[in-house]
């Protein structure tokens, strides 16, 4: 997200940095099937591995629209990253042999070449959702749109109409 700092930032801190993130696949009869995987960032670009015969596998072989979610983990108000991508296999050795080098460095495991399955994510859109733990307000930040709001807490589950903000893109 070279063009928007600010969202990549995001993106990095509240999906990337736990080391864990959840994958929604398309399963074949067309349910929804969802995920952990860890992340990697890799010359810019986001990717994922998983063992070559897994489910996940074969779903996105199969079709690569791809949902992403950061974790959450308690009711505290920490941001939540979610994008819409498609995921493409890589298959080149070089590209593998890249991946797990720089996985060895970043992550303290290797996979082994041929070993396992490699996509990267072309991100189509991305959404952050935070709360205000005080107050309970939602913002809401939509990229490509590169709209941003606030909604105000009108009561413990219900939120105001949205006023526009700058906060994530100036």
């Amino acid at each position: 997200m070279s063009s928007e700092p600010s969202l990549g930032r995001l993106m990095c801190e509240q999906l990337i940095a736990p080391g864990v993130l959840l994958v929604g696949s398309i399963r074949r009869d067309g349910r929804p099937r969802i995920s952990g995987v860890e992340p990697l960032v890799m010359d810019g670009e986001l990717w994922l591995s998983m063992m070559e015969q897994s489910m996940k596998t074969g779903d996105l072989r199969r079709d690569g629209r791809v949902v992403l979610n950061s974790i959450i983990t308690d009711r505290g108000g920490k941001m939540e990253v979610k994008i819409d991508g498609r995921a493409g296999e890589e298959k080149g050795l070089d590209r593998l042999g890249a991946y797990a080098e720089t996985t060895a460095q970043q992550l303290g495991w290797r996979p082994v070449v041929g070993h396992f399955a490699l996509f990267k994510i072309d991100v189509v859109s991305v959404t952050v959702i935070g709360y205000d733990p005080t107050t309970g307000d939602q913002h809401v930040a939509r990229w490509p749109q590169r709209e941003e709001y606030l909604r105000a807490a009108t009561t413990p589950t219900s939120l105001g109409p949205p006023t526009d903000v700058h906060r994530i893109f100036q």
